[in-house]
């Protein structure tokens, strides 16, 4: 893989505009971290600045060696689930130790090409996908909407105003970011009764420094961590390889998921040294900041360096911003995440896709976990494929006048799930000679191998002349390496094609 490096400057700079519109997406994807951060750190059993130093360092740093310019990666709750036991049972340096492992397996990951799993992901278990984040992201939202007064309500309310009004008349900034600016100049002028970011955690004060974790570098402390750093990397991967699909239909364009990879475990090393826990790409960050105009990688920088920045400088101030008005934002981005599409999808597409799409909705949903989810979408989505084919295959049977000849005429693909029929096919014959002709079937695996031995084994013992015709080079190589009966060749009737 070569380094283009006026490719990867495209990636930065376009233009004025679109890099006027990359700052101020930035700008708001910042703002919409600090309250996930510092929610994640709680969910993690850390302390804020964790999850905030983490989504700071991960931004920046993915910014500059991800593969997917515009994508926003940072703190996340499907990494901060995870490591809850590692922290309590062995303290912050071991997660930051378990972090620096992490992406080590990433990087791994991505020079072995893991990335290639994608190709095995439905678009229904992408859509499931989608849309159980989406309901994900609205659940969220719900404990700052429970036990408020109504002046919450209004807040929300006018900021979705706000949010979907703003565009009508002008696009030059940011509708979320309007509605922060707005919202929080009237909660502080006013001294609204309110939740405010401050109340979800107390700030960091200062910078975040370099540090090695503290821990003993022993075969027992990687028996420790490595069982976290696995599921971490797995899980983070797997997010940001699907949100990296999302970001690439959204925008129109391609993302190398390979340099993803590795930039995602690079990402991750810089956190822990800095003080950061796990993370990988988000999702809601992601439709924020491509909604708002970010499309290149300066906007992903501009989001943690500008987050950087709040927290450095403007801490006090950022601590007032009302909850309502980033409550705003993500209801936006859940609706705009959902595919509404595939509600009307349902009546229209193949049952089994649709099967697929909500029973990965209904394990995200109810487990919260979303690696759980897509395994089951694309578990589902390989049992109903194997059905599918399975059902295209047939064996058809033609007798002699005399009956002492039968020709059986084997269409479709032979393979695990057909062996059963193919084998009940030619359970009942007698015919002293027996043509099997494959030339319309295809054998797949060594269980389609196998059953053509089992058939050709047991007309045998009962005394009948069998022959095999037709089969296509692939089936052929295939025979010739694992059966056991005669091999594949002219005098087998080797088909042309």
């Amino acid at each position: 893989m070569t380094f283009n490096l006026s490719a990867y400057r495209r990636q930065w700079f376009t233009d004025a505009s679109a890099s006027r519109r990359d700052v101020l997406a930035g700008i708001v994807v910042a703002l919409a971290l600090i309250p996930e951060a510092i929610g994640f750190s709680i969910i993690a059993g850390v302390d804020p600045r964790v999850g905030l130093y983490a989504s700071v360092a991960i931004a920046i740093t993915i910014a500059l060696i991800g593969g997917r310019p515009g994508m926003i990666s940072a703190a996340t709750a499907a990494v901060a689930v995870l490591i809850g036991p590692l922290v309590r049972d062995h303290g912050v340096d071991y997660l930051f130790a378990a972090t620096i492992l992490m992406g080590i397996i990433q990087i791994a990951a991505g020079a072995l090409r893991l990335d290639l799993v994608m190709q095995f992901v439905s678009r229904s278990v992408i859509t499931g996908f989608v849309n159980a984040l989406a309901i994900l992201i609205f659940m969220a939202q719900l404990p700052q909407l429970i036990g408020v007064t109504w002046i919450t309500y209004a807040m929300v309310a006018g900021g979705l105003a706000i949010i979907y009004g703003v565009p009508r008349l002008t696009r030059a900034i940011p509708s979320p970011l309007v509605a922060i600016l707005v919202l929080s100049a009237i909660s502080i002028a006013f001294a609204l009764p309110v939740n405010t970011v401050g109340d979800m955690g107390r700030l960091p004060e200062g910078l975040p420094t370099f540090a090695l974790p503290r821990v003993p570098m022993t075969l027992d402390t990687l028996r420790i961590i490595l069982p976290y750093s696995l599921t971490m990397a797995a899980v983070g991967l797997l997010e940001s390889l699907l949100t990296a699909q999302i970001v690439d239909d959204m925008t129109d364009t391609d993302s190398d998921k390979r340099q993803e990879c590795g930039g995602q475990g690079g990402a991750n090393i810089v956190a822990a040294l800095f003080g950061g826990m796990g993370g990988c790409a988000m999702i809601g960050q992601s439709v924020i900041n491509v909604t708002s105009g970010g499309r290149s990688r300066l906007s992903t920088f501009v989001a943690g360096a500008f987050l950087l920045f709040l927290l450095a400088v403007l801490g006090p101030w950022v601590g007032r911003v009302p909850m309502p008005a980033l409550v705003a934002v993500m209801i936006m981005v859940s609706i705009g995440t959902f595919s509404w599409n595939s509600i009307a999808n349902l009546r229209r597409h193949p049952p089994t896709s649709s099967a697929v799409m909500l029973a990965t909705v209904a394990v995200v949903v109810a487990t919260r976990d979303l690696s759980l989810g897509v395994l089951a979408g694309v578990l589902l989505s390989g049992i109903f494929f194997a059905g599918k084919v399975q059902r295209m295959f047939a064996v058809d049977r033609d007798a002699s006048a005399d009956g002492a000849t039968a020709t059986y005429r084997v269409s479709g693909e032979i393979f695990f799930a057909s062996v059963d029929r193919f084998t009940r096919a030619f359970q009942a014959e007698r015919a002293a000679s027996v043509v099997v002709d494959v030339t319309a079937a295809h054998f797949w695996d060594i269980s389609g191998v196998g059953a053509l031995d089992k058939i050709v084994a047991r007309l045998r013992r009962e005394g009948a002349r069998v022959e095999v015709v037709g089969y296509n080079r692939a089936s052929a190589d295939l025979v010739d390496r694992f059966a056991l009966h005669d091999k594949t060749g002219v005098e087998m009737g080797l088909a042309p094609h």
